[in-house]
């Protein structure tokens, strides 16, 4: 592992080779451009929902536990619901005790299937938010280590993994359309992707986080509302694609 802080393609490929032996090397599909009403020539779906736990969070989750020090207090996290389930997979897995927080308005399946991994869960809040500021102060008071659902760079680096996998599985893609919700996904196949592929986040027009901090300059707050899909199929490559207006989404 490199030790510059960069989130760099050599740095993803370090940590892949830690975590590969825990994560699935998810499929590819590809399906009729025809089928979506999209001007392309081809398109192919990066199966992610068929990651452990229906979510590309355990890369990022597992990355944290392999390459960072994880003392007797095990670990802690806030999550929506998808990052909290990965974290708890990863560390028992692992056998490290997870502590795990989640707002009121997280699906009963995900609150059911964090319970199921053996966590300690703390349901908290009504936002996203709050249950980050109980993560915090847990974390404060004891020697967990914290593992963001974003903003780290572990978590990155394992997302990463994502472009690193489809490089090699469609090698000529010319546009990747990423979901973005609190940015790790999108840091980490971009970091990858650098300079090679036009890579284009997708967000809800209700919830433009990633719009906003862009036309800021920086993070800023942004609504949360309006969002329909739980959770989104992640990382659709479009070969030879062109704007269309049917597709929600800032560059």
């Amino acid at each position: 592992m490199t030790d510059d802080g960069m989130i760099s393609r050599e740095a993803i490929e370090s940590s892949y080779r830690v975590i590969q032996g825990h994560i699935r090397r998810t499929p590819t599909i590809g399906i009729d451009p025809n089928d979506l009403d999209v001007a392309a020539k081809r398109i192919t779906l990066k199966l992610e929902h068929l990651q452990h736990t229906g979510s590309f969070k355990p890369r990022g989750a597992f990355a944290n536990l392999l390459l960072r020090d994880v003392g007797s207090g095990g670990v802690a996290a806030a999550s929506g619901g998808n990052h909290g389930a990965a974290v708890a997979y990863a560390a028992r897995e692992l056998g490290i005790p997870a502590h795990i927080f989640i707002p009121s308005v997280s699906p009963q399946a995900k609150v059911d299937r964090i319970r199921s991994e053996g966590a300690e869960l703390t349901i908290v809040g009504d936002r996203y938010h709050e249950a980050l500021r109980a993560c915090d102060e847990f974390v404060a008071e004891t020697s967990a280590l914290s593992v963001h659902a974003y903003d780290q760079r572990e978590t990155i680096l394992g997302q990463g993994s994502i472009g690193l996998e489809l490089d090699e599985q469609v090698p000529d893609l010319d546009t990747l359309l990423v979901s973005v919700g609190g940015g790790g996904l999108i840091a980490g196949i971009a970091a990858w992707f650098t300079g090679s592929v036009r890579v284009i986040g997708v967000e809800p027009r209700l919830s433009p986080t990633l719009a906003m901090a862009l036309e800021a300059g920086a993070p800023v707050d942004a609504p949360a509302d309006g969002v329909a899909a739980d959770s989104d199929l992640e990382g659709m490559a479009l070969s030879g694609g062109q704007r269309d207006s049917q597709f929600p989404y800032v560059e």
